[in-house]
């Protein structure tokens, strides 16, 4: 699956490296390129936002870093330790320790509360006693401005409430890298705004890197750094014509 057409390690001040990526979909004559020799650094503490038309493989790219999706060539850093190539359970384990997810659609499980959605992945890592777990929950709901909703059933919740409720959730477990998916793809401007304020802030007070998907321009003025795409590669932003 991994190919070593990219042997060079990361940089130090790396949080996520990727070289060479490639991922296809379908099969046979439908088999199609989605990701073509895609390399990418990521540093610690920054944000940055992938921007591009629909298509070009923005998401792939989240999930493949993720380790949602398995590569099929190149090579994928977390911290300086190679991980693409691993099986399904080191993966799994990767995942809960290392990386949040935030996505379009919360995922909240709507018969839990607030409380038990958050804690949800510290179960499941199994790390913390209970009364450990619901105290870091309750002090994450706390910093995105829930505090006093901790024991209202998920669908009880407002549409930006629900998505801060995610953005605790994916905070649970302290990982070094928050991948978003069209994180305010559902929300109205100013619920769109608290929750990118919301990212950046926690983000920059924890020193995690923050990798956004995004069509939203305001988010991408935001980030640090804006990456387009194009065609399953990044390509160099546009930048304004002079009169």
């Amino acid at each position: 699956m991994d190919t070593e057409t990219a042997t060079a390690s990361p940089p130090p001040s790396a949080m996520l490296t990727c070289q060479k990526l490639e991922r296809y979909l379908g099969e046979g004559g439908n088999r199609v390129q989605i990701l073509r020799q895609v390399d990418l650094v990521l540093e610690r503490g920054r944000i940055y936002a992938v921007t591009g038309p629909s298509g070009c493989g923005k998401s792939t790219l989240l999930y493949t870093l993720g380790l949602l999706d398995r590569e099929d060539a190149g090579q994928i850093w977390i911290n300086g330790n190679k991980v693409s190539g691993a099986g399904d359970a080191e993966r799994t384990v990767i995942r809960n320790r290392n990386i949040g997810f935030v996505f379009q659609f919360h995922f909240l499980l709507p018969e839990f509360t607030a409380l038990e959605n958050v804690m949800l992945p510290m179960m499941k890592l199994g790390e913390l006693t209970a009364d450990a777990m619901q105290a870091r929950a309750k002090e994450l709901l706390g910093e995105v401005g829930l505090g006093d909703k901790v024991g209202r059933l998920a669908n009880q919740l407002s549409g930006g409430e629900q998505q801060r409720v995610a953005i605790a959730r994916s905070l649970a477990n302290q990982p070094d890298i928050l991948l978003a998916d069209e994180p305010t793809g559902n929300l109205d401007h100013h619920n769109s705004t608290l929750v990118i304020e919301l990212l950046c802030r926690m983000a920059r007070e924890r020193g995690q890197t923050i990798l956004v998907v995004t069509h939203n321009p305001a988010i991408a003025d935001a980030c640090d750094e804006n990456l387009p795409m194009l065609d399953g590669r990044f390509v160099e932003p546009q930048l304004p014509s002079v009169p």
